[in-house]
């Protein structure tokens, strides 16, 4: 499941070569500081895309791979539009790969916990966060911060084939 969208003029499918990503074989990490910040989800994808160019998953040579980064900056937006809807704002994202998993977290100071709205009403406006990080992602969780204040939302992809 992924999104259409128009493409940046590097993200047009097959490049000269068409070789596979070279997905990093060893944990790469990056982080972004969020607080305070302005214009939050367009620098967190910005911030996630490079990171998807550096680490070979774009430009992508197949309509796979592309929809996997597409994935992956949909699933950024979900993530941290959540944090802003319902914890004041995300802390930090951080976005690490380590062989075909691609990682996202995001840190904030809230106290709720994200769940898919149940049942899930396709039709309604609104409400469709992380019904859409459950259908893209491998896997999705939360792990409360040591000292009872906030949490880390995360959510692992796989790496396109």
């Amino acid at each position: 499941m992924s999104t259409t969208r128009p493409y940046s003029p590097g993200d047009r499918g097959p490049e000269a070569g068409g070789a596979s990503p070279a997905v990093p074989a060893t944990g790469q990490v990056r982080r972004l500081d969020l607080k305070g910040a302005s214009g939050i989800v367009p620098s967190a994808r910005d911030f996630t895309r490079q990171a998807l160019y550096d680490w070979g998953w774009l430009p992508a040579a197949t309509g796979d791979q592309r929809a996997a980064a597409e994935d992956v900056l949909l699933v950024v937006s979900e993530l941290v539009t959540n944090a802003c809807l319902h914890a004041d704002g995300p802390e930090e994202l951080r976005v690490g790969c380590a062989g075909k998993v691609l990682r996202l977290e995001v840190v904030d100071l809230g106290s709720g916990s994200p769940a898919p709205r149940t049942p899930h009403r396709a039709g309604r406006p609104g409400g469709h966060g992380m019904f859409i990080v459950q259908r893209l992602c491998l896997d999705w969780g939360v792990v409360r911060n040591t000292d009872g204040v906030g949490k880390t939302v995360w959510a692992e992809l796989a790496a396109p084939a």
